[in-house]
C-alpha cells in the first residue's frame, strides 16, 4: 500500500519502479567503470602515497610518518580512500594494493633521515596466509630499509578474524624486526587484554577517545588507564587526529608518547614532508 505521505514526497505520484531500476543500473555501471579504472591504476602504478607526520608529544620532534594511499584520477580528480578502498576490498584487490603500498613506502622511507619510522596500514585480508610476511621481507630487501624503521599498523576491526596463522605471521614480522601497532584502540573489538595477547610494539588511541579531551572526564579516565597499561607492557602510545593544543597538552601530561593530526600539519607527499 502506498501512503499519502509517500505520494506527497513523490509529488503526488507513486514511486517509479523503472526509475529505481534505472538508478540501480546506473550505479552498477558506475561501479564497473570505477573498478576498471582502479585496476588500471594499480597495474600502471598511478596510485600515490601521502604521509601524515607523527611527533613526540614531549619534545615536538618528528618520529615518523604514516603512509596514506591516494588515487589521483585523471578525470575524477583525487578519489577519497573511503570511495575506492571498500570497492577494492569487496573485489579482492586489497592484497595487491597493499603489496604496492609496502614497496612504495619502504622505497621512499629508505631516503628519509635515519631516525624516521614509516607506518603502513595492513588489513586482515593481507594477514591471511603467509603472503604478508613475504611481501614485507621483499620490500625491505629491495629498498634496503632497516626493518626497525618499518611499522605495520593493524586495525582493531581485524581482531575477530585473527587465527593462529595470523598470530604466527605477526610474530614472524616482529622477529624480522618490524614494529606492530594496534590501530584505532578503543573501538570495535580492541581491549586491554588484546594488548597482552598480541606481539605489539605500539597502540594508537582512536579519535573517539581523543576528540572530546580534555573536557570529557570519562574519556580522560579511559585514556589515562590505557596509557598506564600500555606502558606497563612496554608499548609506545600514539594518539591520532590531534586537532587542538589543549588535546596535545592533556595527552602529553598523561604520558602519551606520540601524536599525529591536523595540529601538526596536513598529509603531504614525502618530498614535502621533510621540507
Amino acid at each position: 500500500m502506498i501512503s499519502m505521505q509517500n505520494l506527497a514526497s513523490n509529488g503526488g505520484t507513486a514511486p517509479s519502479r523503472g526509475g529505481a531500476a534505472g538508478h540501480g543500473r546506473a550505479e552498477a555501471a558506475r561501479r564497473r567503470r570505477l573498478l576498471h579504472d582502479l585496476q588500471l591504476a594499480v597495474e600502471q602504478q598511478e596510485l600515490a602515497l601521502y604521509y601524515q607526520a607523527r611527533l613526540s608529544l614531549a619534545t615536538g620532534t618528528r618520529t615518523g610518518l604514516e603512509a596514506q594511499i591516494r588515487w589521483p584520477h585523471p578525470r575524477r580528480g583525487m578519489v577519497p580512500p573511503g570511495t575506492f578502498l571498500p570497492l577494492a576490498e569487496q573485489t579482492g584487490r586489497i592484497p595487491s594494493i597493499g603489496a604496492w603500498v609496502l614497496q612504495a613506502a619502504c622505497h621512499e622511507a629508505a631516503g628519509w633521515p635515519d631516525s624516521a619510522v614509516v607506518s603502513v596500514n595492513v588489513s586482515s585480508h593481507q594477514m591471511a596466509g603467509q603472503a604478508l610476511l613475504g611481501q614485507v621481507a621483499s620490500a625491505l630487501e629491495q629498498s634496503g630499509l632497516n626493518p626497525e624503521r618499518l611499522e605495520l599498523a593493524m586495525a582493531g576491526t581485524a581482531l575477530p578474524d585473527l587465527d593462529i596463522d595470523m598470530l604466527l605471521t605477526l610474530s614472524a614480522l616482529r622477529d624480522l624486526g618490524a614494529g606492530i601497532m594496534l590501530n584505532h584502540f578503543g573501538t570495535g573489538f580492541s581491549n586491554l587484554a588484546m594488548l597482552k595477547r598480541l606481539p605489539l610494539t605500539a597502540v594508537k588511541l582512536d579519535h573517539s577517545l581523543v576528540r572530546d579531551l580534555p573536557g570529557d572526564h570519562v574519556d580522560a579516565a579511559i585514556v589515562r588507564a590505557v596509557i598506564d597499561a600500555a606502558h606497563a607492557m612496554g608499548l609506545t602510545v600514539v594518539a591520532e587526529k590531534i586537532e587542538s593544543e589543549p588535546q596535545r597538552a592533556f595527552l602529553s601530561g598523561c604520558g602519551c608518547d606520540e601524536g599525529e593530526g591536523l595540529l601538526f600539519g596536513q598529509p603531504a607527499p614525502a618530498a614535502e614532508s621533510f621540507l
